[in-house]
């Protein structure tokens, strides 16, 4: 039997229920929830790179924590939206860095499991909050109004940040069964940050993209 699926007109844009839920996302009430989750998550992480940025050089200690500052600009993005204001910057760097860095948190964990490490249920927290990370990402584009600037802005960051990584060795610690591919690691990240800024564009700043206004 073929499913069925209900369709609705939403501001000029026919919405199935994909677009019900984009909608259901975007009410203040969930803007205001997601924010406390996303901005408890953020502490945490931040917490979590205690250790490495205790003995991190100061110049280098903004690129470090990745995916806390990840979701610290989606803190951003969610803010400026309940305020029913937008910044095409900080939608630019919070899209390519939450899609970059989840992604690169499940592969790295799921890697570390498959070289042998064993792997506790923080890990598998650790999976499953950072692929939440790139799906909100994804699920709030139709939503963002990323300019050419922004995108190219956010992309120089998103480089920028893999040469200080991987080119000064301040990526973020991996399993000890990890560290002899550290290269590969490297080389992975790049084109990670490369498929992030080419998703964000498709979704975020292409004129004929799905976008919707906040509810």
């Amino acid at each position: 039997m073929l499913a069925t699926y209900t369709r609705v007109l939403v501001n000029g844009w026919e919405v199935d229920e994909m677009g019900l839920i984009i909608r259901f996302l975007g009410m203040p009430s969930m803007l205001a929830l997601l924010l406390i989750v996303n901005g408890l998550g953020t502490i945490y992480g931040y917490w979590w790179y205690k250790a490495q940025l205790e003995i991190t050089p100061t110049i280098f200690l903004v690129f470090v924590p990745d995916s806390p500052t990840a979701s610290l600009f989606f803190c951003g993005v969610l803010l400026l939206f309940l305020l029913r204001k937008r910044s095409g910057l900080v939608e630019a760097l919070a899209m390519i860095t939450l899609v970059k860095y989840g992604l690169w948190a499940v592969a790295m964990n799921l890697a570390a499991g498959v070289q042998g490490a064993d792997l506790a249920w923080q890990h598998y927290m650790l999976i499953a909050s950072h692929a939440g990370m790139a799906v909100q990402a994804v699920l709030f584009a139709p939503y963002y109004r990323i300019k050419a600037w922004h995108l190219v802005a956010a992309a120089l960051w998103t480089i920028h940040n893999d040469i200080i990584d991987y080119v000064y060795g301040m990526y973020p610690w991996v399993s000890s069964v990890l560290t002899d591919y550290i290269d590969h690691i490297g080389y992975f990240t790049f084109w990670l940050s490369i498929g992030s800024i080419a998703l964000a564009y498709l979704l975020g700043t292409r004129r004929s993209r799905w976008k919707l206004e906040l509810p």
